[in-house]
């Protein structure tokens, strides 16, 4: 068999040249970062449960009209993907005061926001993902103002999705993080939903308890991080109690076969 050609390697995933044109297969690692990769670590079993939930969302997403570059789950860890020029920004939407915004303004974590707010980071590691307005984004020519239009308008859909999503089974949704990519059809870009969606990159709090459910549990040293993820795949129907271990193990001994 042949071996894939690797394209790039982030903190939480790999992407492949896919098997036709314009494609990409997207690989979830257990690798876990934080605090811009200072702190590191392994959450047993993350690549399976972020594919599989990534997989569900993105797929509801698109079923509403949402355009974004999953086209399908290979297996336990892999992704078909539509290849996207990544726009390089970081949008995140908050609904509830947590992170770096109860630090930046003073702000006490679980404060209801009286609106939803939209923040725009530029995606450079190396400087620490600064946070940026709008007239950045147009001096610097990272997006068009149609394009800012048009993710403005997705992330504000996506949020009101996955509000009443999450909330059906019992989750707060806090904020989270989304990426946008542009696909090319001759000299017309379109834009659409790139990356992943999972605990990963989202606050998610359990309505009645307000326990933690995502990367958090890894960020603050609150254990109980597989626990957590696994957690939200149960309750979406993604993963029976009695599978669970099965899965996990299945998985790990692919893993160290090769596979």
């Amino acid at each position: 068999m042949a071996r894939r050609r690797q394209i790039y390697e982030g903190k939480a995933k790999i992407l492949y040249e896919g098997p036709e044109p314009g494609t990409l297969i997207q690989y979830f690692k257990d690798d876990a970062t934080a605090f811009n990769a200072q702190k590191r670590g392994t959450i047993a079993g993350k690549g399976v449960i972020n594919n599989r939930i990534s997989e569900h969302i993105f797929t509801a997403l698109q079923q509403i009209g949402v355009p974004t570059h999953f086209i399908r789950r290979l297996n336990m860890r892999e992704q078909l993907i539509r290849q996207v020029e990544i726009i390089p920004i970081e949008i995140v939407i908050r609904n509830v005061a947590a992170g770096s915004l109860t630090k930046r303004l003073g702000i006490e974590e679980g404060t209801q926001l009286p609106r939803t707010i939209i923040e725009y980071y530029y995606k450079d590691d190396a400087l620490g993902d600064p946070m940026i307005a709008d007239e950045h984004i147009a001096c610097f020519g990272w997006a068009t103002q149609d394009e800012m239009n048009d993710i403005a308008d997705m992330a504000i859909r996506v949020n009101d999705f996955l509000s009443g999503m999450f909330a059906a089974i019992g989750i707060r949704l806090i904020d989270f993080k989304l990426e946008f990519g542009r696909v090319w059809d001759g000299d017309f870009a379109r834009v659409i939903l790139a990356d992943e969606i999972s605990p990963d990159g989202c606050r998610l709090w359990d309505s009645k308890t307000n326990q933690k459910l995502d990367k958090d549990r890894f960020r603050q040293d609150l254990g109980g991080v597989e626990e957590a993820y696994q957690e939200v795949a149960r309750r979406l129907g993604l993963l029976r109690e009695e599978d669970e271990v099965a899965v996990l193990d299945l998985d790990s001994h692919r893993k160290k076969r090769g596979k």
